[in-house]
C-alpha cells in the first residue's frame, strides 16, 4: 500500500511550485527595489536620503518577496489538501 505517501507526480508538482514561488518572489522582491532605485535617482536624492530611499526599498522589497513567496505555498497547500 502507499497510503501516507507522496507520489512521484505529488513531489514533481512541489518541486514545480516551490520554484515558481522563489522565482516569482525574487523578481517582485528585485522590481520594489527597482523602483525605490529609479525614484532616488529621477529626484536627484543624495547622501542620507538616497541611502534612506535604497534601504527602505530593499526593505520593502523583501518584504513583498516573502509575502509572494508563502502566498503561492500556502495556496499550494490549500489546493493540494482539496485534491485539486
Amino acid at each position: 500500500m502507499n497510503m501516507g505517501r507522496e507520489s512521484r507526480w505529488e513531489k514533481d508538482a512541489m518541486t514545480v511550485e516551490i520554484v515558481f514561488a522563489l522565482v516569482t518572489a525574487v523578481v517582485l522582491a528585485a522590481a520594489v527595489f527597482a523602483v525605490a532605485l529609479t525614484l532616488a535617482l529621477a529626484f536627484g536624492a543624495s547622501g542620507p536620503a538616497r541611502k534612506g530611499a535604497l534601504a527602505g526599498g530593499a526593505l520593502l522589497g523583501a518584504a513583498v518577496g516573502v509575502w509572494r513567496l508563502v502566498r503561492v505555498l500556502r495556496r499550494f497547500d490549500a489546493q493540494r489538501r482539496r485534491g485539486h
